[in-house]
């Protein structure tokens, strides 16, 4: 794993220096013409002017509108017939590729997210690149684990490798894109996960510094704490910030349910939201791009304060529609935008108020700039060190710790969700009960998948079929055309009723002919839970896996007895992993669970012998060559049993069961004693 973090964090930090690079010469092309595109490869290329600001107001206001017109022009088509899951801001779609199918992310997104988003950035959509470099990351991890053919468990983890390393390398940022993938991506700060985590992040941040230069995002003016007192209306302001993170939040999905109710080619949409978004921009083109150098105006206090409120509510709008109208892009950055009018807004007037004991408006729109970015993503340790780590000012945080807290606060006490999984709630996928009670969710198909099914020819005659059936254990035949594409299943079960008949039917029926069920397509990315529940709505024990790409091309079957064997190994894995006092359902005498490399788990009754005498006193790991892993007490009164790990000093009583664990032969041995 640390030989794979390390290689996720090279191909992390390519990605993002890959993407800054198309960002800048897809702007030079729209707003710069043949000598912007000329100088960026005469130049530093990723010296980019963050967004188009200074070149947009040299234009006519027609050429302010066209150009995002044009982009989302192409990012639709793009977008809609190449990779759909590269629509949006890219985060919840990483999420949800980690919590339902194991970490599996089409290749194709490395491409399509890429330039999508880059045509959206830099045709002057109002967008962050955090979101897609993430998408990019996960995805590079994603296509490396597929192809070493690692499990799903550490696939989730080489995702969320990805995720930090596109992080880490896009905004110099090494700690933040560790616990941001950690704390958002994957949601698990287990030291398994953490470490390839923390590898990956600070191998893709020494590799870009290399190519970039250690440099903050934003040149910050040395900022500090005035006064005790000013902590107070810092926190204020981060319940403040909690609030508009919430309307920004609602009016981002309101613009995706508004859009989705316009009678139009969905692949058209993006180009819409391009026109309205230029429209913005003939009067506020500081809304265009990630928008980076008018929050280091802000930071700096030389904006006026009816401007910062105006843009406040500009970017508001012109993100929601660039993302709800089918662009592509993060929302990070318009969060920081966002937040740093905002501060600076606010702050003008608590300045203005106590200029004695307060700082000026910049370090506000910075602390604000934070806790925006906690609120909206529910990750106030993300968003404090992020800040930090893009600014490089130390003297700022503990206001910004103050207002970050309380902006996730007012957040999550509001609203349940994050700005991501609110997306993925409105789809019906609820991260918070996901990591749990069914564990089907979070195995698949491509784990149990069997790639040798029985098959017939839909033009063979009841003879074969029976010859076949005979010759055959299978309950279940599936039923292929003459070009191979599935047609249906036949059922052994309904085989029967033309047996009686088989003298008259033998030369008139066929295989197409006593086709009873045509289930419903599964692929092999499909968790075990959606196949179980299908199970259950009839009385296959087998059912078809079809190709992804194409539901008529049989690829597979898949057996119950497998989704349960899987699931009672699943049980058992996390209990061992860690949850074994709590929650292990242990097989019961006579029955054994496999635990690899020829070691079982068992539950046994002890002998009358081993009665009033300690585990210490027994020492059963010497003497039997097995460990007792938990031990099930008998209760008396007819109550449930208690289980728990034993101690050295706990004693064994008539009517108590030993959970052991050890070689198959020593436990058998014990078994029988």
């Amino acid at each position: 794993m640390v030989t794979i973090a390390v290689a996720v964090g090279l191909a992390g930090a390519a990605g993002a220096i890959v993407f800054r690079f198309l960002i800048r010469l897809i702007q030079a092309s729209f707003f710069e013409g043949t000598e912007g595109v000329v100088g960026i490869f005469e130049a530093d290329v990723l010296a980019e002017a963050s967004d188009p600001l200074n070149l947009a107001e040299r234009m006519d206001w027609w050429w302010r509108v066209l150009i995002p017109t044009v982009g989302g022009l192409i990012v639709g088509p793009l977008i809609y017939f190449f990779a759909r899951e590269a629509k949006g801001h890219g985060v919840p779609e990483v999420m949800a590729a980690i919590a339902l199918r194991g970490g599996v992310i089409r290749k194709r997104v490395v491409a399509v997210k890429a330039l999508a988003s880059a045509i959206s950035i830099g045709s002057g959509g109002s967008v962050g690149r955090e979101g897609p470099i993430v998408q990019i990351g996960a995805a590079l991890g994603s296509t490396i684990g597929q192809w070493l053919k690692v499990p799903a468990s550490q696939l989730r983890t080489i995702v969320g490798c990805g995720a930090a390393a596109g992080i880490a390398a896009t905004f110099n940022a090494p700690i933040a894109g560790a616990l941001f993938a950690a704390e958002v991506i994957v949601g698990n700060f287990a030291v398994a996960q953490l470490t390839p985590i923390v590898i990956s992040s600070v191998v893709a941040t020494v590799a870009s510094r290399f190519i970039l230069g250690n440099n903050p995002a934003f040149p910050v003016p040395p900022y500090e704490l005035v006064s005790p007192w000013e902590l107070l209306p810092y926190m204020v302001i981060g319940l403040l910030a909690g609030l508009i993170a919430l309307a920004f939040m609602f009016s981002l999905y309101a613009a995706e349910d508004l859009f989705e109710k316009i009678k139009l080619p969905e692949w058209s949409k993006a180009a819409v939201g391009g026109l309205l978004v230029g429209v913005i921009g003939i009067w506020l083109p500081n809304i265009f791009g990630v928008g980076y150098s008018t929050i280091s105006m802000a930071l700096t206090g030389t904006l006026p304060v009816t401007l910062l409120g105006i843009l406040l509510l500009a970017k508001i709008a012109a993100t929601s529609i660039t993302i709800g109208s089918g662009g592509s892009g993060g929302i990070f950055a318009p969060s920081l935008f966002i937040g740093a009018m905002a501060g600076g807004f606010l702050g003008t007037f608590v300045h203005a108020w106590f200029p004695d004991s307060t700082a000026s408006s910049g370090a506000y729109a910075l602390v604000t700039m934070g806790a925006v970015v906690a609120a909206a993503t529910h990750a106030p340790i993300s968003a404090i060190l992020i800040i930090f780590e893009l600014t490089q000012t130390i003297n700022i945080i503990p206001p910004l710790m103050a207002a970050c807290v309380m902006s996730t606060l007012v957040a999550t006490f509001l609203h349940r969700d994050s700005i991501y999984t609110m997306k993925l709630r409105r789809r019906g996928i609820d991260l918070y009960e996901e990591d749990s009670r069914n564990l089907l969710h979070n195995l698949f198909v491509h784990d149990i998948i069997d790639r040798d099914p029985a098959t017939l020819h839909a033009n063979a005659n009841l003879v074969s079929i029976l010859e076949q059936v005979l010759d055959s254990e299978r309950s279940e035949f599936f039923v292929l055309d003459e070009n191979d594409r599935m047609v249906g299943t036949i059922h052994l079960r309904q085989l029967t009723r033309t047996l009686m008949e088989q003298d008259i039917l033998r030369h008139v029926i066929v295989a197409g002919d006593l086709i009873v069920s045509h289930e419903a397509a599964l692929s092999e990315d499909d968790n075990l839970d959606v196949v179980m529940r299908m199970f259950s709505h009839g009385l296959a024990e087998e059912l078809p896996i079809v190709d992804a790409a194409d539901p008529l091309k049989l690829v597979g079957s898949v057996h119950k007895r497998d989704v349960l064997h899987a699931y009672n190994q699943e049980v058992m894995r996390r209990d061992l992993a860690g949850e074994i006092r709590s929650t292990v359902v242990v097989a019961h005498r006579g029955q054994q669970v496999e635990l690899g490399g020829g070691y079982v788990l068992q539950e046994i009754q002890p002998p009358p012998r081993f009665f009033g005498k300690t585990i210490r006193e027994l020492d059963i790991a010497a003497v039997f060559g097995v460990q007792v892993i938990l031990i099930r007490k008998h209760n008396p009164t007819g109550e449930p049993a208690a289980i728990r790990v034993p101690g050295a000093d706990d004693s064994i009583a008539e009517g108590d069961r030993l959970v052991v664990a050890g070689t198959k032969a020593a436990v058998e041995s014990m078994d029988v004693i």
